[in-house]
């Protein structure tokens, strides 16, 4: 069942909250090399700077993987507390 467009924005800004507060943590926050060693024609520094940048990538998927867990964690406990409390069985 797909959630109401403004309740995805919502929870795409509770996200992108959480990725933000994430890399706020982070000591050595690296970026991507967009012109290194590829462009020089030496296939070994290209496959090192490849490497290199899918590392980087990776840790930021690592990042998003963990806002969007987190703010699923809290969605989860959120609507348990909003739970009716289930009548007494006779």
């Amino acid at each position: 069942m797909a959630e109401p467009p403004d309740a995805a924005i919502r929870r795409r800004h509770r996200i992108h909250e959480l990725v933000l507060a994430l890399l706020a943590q982070q000591g050595d926050l690296e970026l991507l090399d967009g012109d290194g060693a590829a462009l020089s024609g030496n296939p070994g520094e290209a496959g090192q700077w490849l490497e290199r940048n899918r590392r980087v990538v990776a840790r930021y998927q690592a990042l998003v993987r963990s806002a969007v867990t987190l703010d699923a964690l809290v969605d989860q406990e959120v609507n348990r507390g909003f739970q009716a409390p289930m009548p007494p069985t006779p």
